[in-house]
């Protein structure tokens, strides 16, 4: 016998019937949240893993690039015919405020068969017309005169204070040979200020805090350059007594 039907059990069937499709739905929608979401959480990772490994390539790119300029410039300083060491090994890093450093830096050694040619001291020129100047200087252990200047980084403004680079003047060049002692001291300036040095049409600051600073770095080696050199010398030292170690064990 048929159950007869009611409104109410019609009511009753049909809430019933909304509650299964409005948890099928649920149940749908979470699915479908849940595979978004882990869609979105593997282009995240794989975005962030792309991201990191250009900012990888991008910094050793970087750092390849900076060695390369390093080294053209300590050889434009020290070449080849006076030297025979690989200079961007044969280094330590020192970190002096006397110096202009802001961090740690290399100061690198050259030698000819051995014996010490000369040290070039990696030095900041802080008060430039825009900022740090970053050069390196290279001091004959002869003599302790300057073998020469490079810059390395400055902010100076084009046509005026960036004729402290050597491919836009030979300004740069007027350091070669001088000392503590020629000329002296106080004379380590430019020539508007009583010094020997030429100064820049419209950009007598950069050329003025580039004087003063490596006129600063020769005093410097002055007190400390034997100290340096004997550093140098131990750490070679100690290389060469590692590596001998793992050639032996190997």
């Amino acid at each position: 016998m048929t159950e007869k039907s009611t409104p109410e059990k019609d009511e009753a069937a049909k809430a019933d019937t909304a509650s299964i499709e409005m948890r099928s739905y649920a149940a749908r929608l979470w699915l479908s949240i849940s595979k978004n979401a882990l869609l979105l959480g593997l282009f995240a990772l794989i975005c962030t893993g792309l991201i990191a490994t250009t900012f990888i390539g991008t910094e050793d790119e970087i750092a390849m690039q900076q060695r390369a300029a390093r080294l053209k410039a300590l050889l434009e300083i020290i070449p080849t015919d006076r030297h025979n060491n690989d200079m961007l090994q044969d280094n330590i890093e020192i970190f002096e405020n006397a110096l202009g450093h802001r961090e740690p830096q290399p100061l690198f050694l050259a030698r000819n068969d051995g014996k010490p040619v000369a040290l070039i001291y990696p030095a900041t020129a802080r008060d430039g017309y825009s900022g740090d100047i970053r050069y390196i200087v290279g001091i004959n252990l002869a003599d302790d005169t300057v073998a020469g200047v490079r810059v390395l980084k400055h902010r100076e403004t084009p046509g005026l204070g960036d004729g402290i680079e050597v491919r836009k003047s030979n300004w740069i060049k007027s350091f070669n040979g001088k000392s503590l002692g020629q000329p002296s001291i106080d004379q380590w300036s430019v020539k508007k200020d009583g010094g020997v040095f030429d100064g820049f049409t419209g950009a007598t600051i950069t050329p003025r805090a580039l004087a003063k600073s490596v006129a600063q770095t020769l005093q410097h080696h002055q007190q400390y350059g034997k100290g340096y050199l004997k550093r140098l010398i131990q750490n070679a030292h100690n290389l060469q007594s590692t590596a001998a170690v793992k050639t032996a064990s190997n």
